[in-house]
């Protein structure tokens, strides 16, 4: 039987979690590559990467319209700009850019579908939004995946969830009652736009104000230091990819001792998979095409 052990030594917090063997049911091999296509499916969009090249709009620029644009130009002519290998650094620039984004929605479609299948939650009992006003504009915003302890129906995994979240409590001194937690995913967090900051922010005390904790969950360790402190100072939980930390700072632990299914088991028994998928997509950006 998977229980938890809640008990600290003096002046600690205390940690909350099962046994790696009871918390890990073995997934099927149908499950498994149905997980991998869910994590790899939305790197095809990389794949086909094409640049811009500042010409504005969704309009991107095949290597023959790069190189007519800059032979015109008589400036990158006479400096010699006007030369394949230039091209081929834009698309791999912004093709790695896309790279990111796409893992970040694999990851966060990931996330969902092992919520849903360990937890036996419904489709819609993983949506949590809210509504903005601004000025005359009035929009929804959406965060990635939500927990609500009073909808997992599993006795076990909802005390896990209750300890964690009590935990996370204590150790982050939050004094509001909470009914459940809500995630933002991130394959990792290199960006400093100061306006996505502001909104994940506003979306921190919005979940607090519906008795939610914030729960940023990284699937690598990336992200900026100033970036870290000022989510951790605006509320945010924050989970990292790192073996080694606790169910209260790891992605890994948190999904293996809280929720029940061991994710960096998952993703070390299929790394080769994985490897040779995004470093085709990786290369793929490194040519031209038809080479």
């Amino acid at each position: 039987m998977c229980r938890l052990s809640a008990a600290p030594s003096s002046g600690s917090t205390k940690q909350v979690g099962c046994r790696r063997d009871a918390c890990s049911p073995s997934p099927s091999n149908s499950m498994d590559n149905e997980y991998l296509q869910i994590l790899l499916e939305p790197l095809k969009a990389t794949e086909g990467y094409l640049p811009k090249l500042g010409h504005g709009g969704k309009q991107v620029v095949s290597p023959e319209v790069f190189q007519e644009i800059y032979q015109q130009d008589v400036f990158y002519r006479w400096i010699g700009l006007n030369m394949p290998e230039i091209y081929i650094a834009h698309r791999a620039a912004g093709g790695i850019t896309s790279l990111y984004r796409q893992l970040g929605i694999g990851c966060e479609q990931l996330l969902r579908r092992i919520l849903k299948d360990t937890l036996e939650l419904a489709e819609r009992d993983l949506d949590w939004d809210y509504r903005v006003s601004e000025g005359e504009r009035n929009f929804k915003v959406s965060l990635d995946a939500c927990i609500l302890i009073n909808k997992v129906s599993k006795p076990e995994p909802r005390a896990r969830l209750t300890d964690w979240i009590d935990a996370q409590r204590e150790a982050n001194s939050i004094t509001a009652a909470l009914e459940g937690v809500v995630f933002e995913v991130r394959q990792g967090y290199k960006s400093k736009d100061s306006k996505r900051q502001a909104a994940d922010l506003r979306s921190a005390s919005r979940a607090y104000q519906a008795s939610l904790l914030p729960c940023m969950m990284l699937f690598s360790q990336q992200i900026d230091p100033a970036v870290e402190a000022r989510y951790k100072s605006g509320g945010w939980i924050l989970l990292k990819g790192d073996l080694s930390g606790s169910s209260l700072t790891s992605t890994y632990a948190f999904l293996r001792e809280v929720v029940g299914f061991d994710l960096a088991n998952f993703l070390e028994r299929h790394q080769d998979t994985i490897r040779k998928r995004v470093q085709e997509v990786v290369r793929s950006l490194l040519v031209l095409e038809g080479e």
